[in-house]
């Protein structure tokens, strides 16, 4: 609180009545106990910043389902945010598919790429859903670059993909 101190009068000058210095004194104490007390409870009652992770579904165990090579389409996230792809899910009695290579730029990136295929998969089976992407990560690609790929999923509403492990044959095809 304030306080007002007076000091005594030391008697009367010449010149007339002079008026009283009052001097005054506030005192902080009980300012700086509340503004701590504020700040304890603004820092307990807020809340922190949650963690954002993306949602992993598991597929059920069980046999694995055979899918149509005309349903599905592979992509190889490589270095340098590079990313190769060929339809159809592996590599069949050593032929090697025909390789295409993009990246992940907006206007001529793999996002057209999945666009296009699953115009023709909704064009011969009725339902774009019905595409498959296996993402498979080489040795020299990123997190980053994975995760560019999942985005790429989500952005066309691939509704069927999975991360798998690159095969030996597909590293030697991205060595090409």
């Amino acid at each position: 609180m304030a306080e007002i101190n007076t000091s005594p009068e030391n008697g009367r000058r010449k010149g007339g009545r002079r008026s009283k210095k009052l001097s005054t004194r506030v005192d902080m104490t009980p300012m700086v106990d509340l503004g701590f007390l504020l700040i304890t409870f603004f820092m307990l009652t807020t809340t922190m910043s949650k963690p954002k992770a993306l949602p992993l579904v598991m597929p059920a165990d069980g046999p694995a389902t055979a899918v149509a090579d005309s349903k599905s389409l592979t992509l190889l996230v490589d270095k340098d945010n590079r990313v190769a792809w060929y339809e159809g899910l592996t590599v069949r009695d050593g032929q090697f598919p025909v390789l295409g290579r993009s990246d992940f730029s907006v206007e001529n990136g793999i996002g057209n790429v999945i666009r296009d295929k699953q115009r023709r998969v909704a064009k011969t089976y009725g339902d774009a859903d019905e595409l498959v992407v296996m993402i498979k990560v080489a040795e020299g690609g990123s997190y980053r670059n994975m995760v560019d790929a999942l985005d790429e999923m989500k952005i066309n509403r691939v509704a069927r993909y999975a991360v798998v492990d690159i095969t030996a044959e597909e590293v030697k095809m991205l060595a090409e």
